[in-house]
C-alpha cells in the first residue's frame, strides 16, 4: 500500500516530469517558443507562471466545489476560472512592473497573456476532472507549474548555446528550435510508466 505522502510526491513528480505539460501534453507552448530565446525572461516567466497556476487553480478548485457544484453552476466553469486566472495575472503584472521593470520589459506581451496561457487553464480543469483533494490539487498544480519553469528553462539555455553553434542557414531560428524541442520531448518520453504513472 502507498503511502499518502508518497502517493503526494508521485502526484507531483507525475505532472512535473512523466506528464509534463509542455513536452508530454504540448500545452502552453506559444509562451515556450515565444519567450526561451532568453534564459532570464524564461525564468521570470516561469516563475510568473508557478504564481498564477498555483494561486488561480487552488482559487478555481474552491469556486468550482463551493459555488459552481453547490448551486448546479457547472456549465460556468470556465467562464469562473478564466475570470480568476485573470485577476491574478493582472495582480502580477502591476507587481511585476513595480518591482522588476527589466523582467517586465523582457516578458512584453507573454506577460498579459498567461491569461489565455492554456497551461495555466489546464492545470485548474485537470485538477478538477482528476477530482484531486484540495491539497492535492495544489500538489498538482504546483508540479504542473514547475515541469513548465523546468522545461522553459532548460530549453532557453539550450537555445542560447544553439544561437552560437554554427547551424545551416537553412535551419537557423525557429526550425532548429522544434528540433530541439522534439529531441526534449522524446527524452522526457522516456518517463512515461515510470512508478506507474
Amino acid at each position: 500500500m502507498i503511502s499518502n505522502d508518497l502517493n503526494i510526491f508521485l502526484i507531483f513528480l507525475s505532472a512535473m516530469i512523466v506528464n509534463n505539460i509542455l513536452l508530454i501534453r504540448f500545452i502552453a507552448l506559444c509562451s515556450f517558443f515565444g519567450i526561451s530565446s532568453n534564459l532570464e525572461a524564461s525564468v521570470g516567466m516561469g516563475m510568473a507562471v508557478i504564481f498564477v497556476m498555483v494561486m488561480s487553480s487552488t482559487i478555481s478548485w474552491i469556486v468550482y466545489h463551493f459555488i459552481l457544484v453547490p448551486f448546479n453552476l457547472i456549465f460556468l466553469r470556465t467562464a469562473g476560472f478564466i475570470l480568476t486566472i485573470a485577476t491574478f495575472v493582472q495582480l502580477e503584472e502591476i507587481v511585476i512592473r513595480k518591482t522588476a521593470p527589466t523582467l517586465y520589459r523582457a516578458l512584453g506581451i507573454y506577460l498579459p497573456l498567461i491569461v489565455v496561457n492554456c497551461g495555466v487553464l489546464a492545470a485548474a480543469f485537470l485538477g478538477v476532472d482528476y477530482e484531486l483533494s484540495l491539497i492535492k490539487h495544489i500538489v498538482y498544480t504546483l508540479g504542473v507549474a514547475s515541469g513548465y519553469t523546468f522545461a522553459i528553462v532548460l530549453f532557453a539555455a539550450i537555445r542560447e548555446r544553439i544561437a552560437i553553434a554554427p547551424v545551416p542557414k537553412a535551419f537557423a531560428g525557429f526550425p532548429i528550435a522544434f528540433i530541439t524541442a522534439s529531441l526534449m520531448s522524446l527524452a522526457f518520453l522516456g518517463f512515461k510508466g515510470i512508478f506507474g504513472l
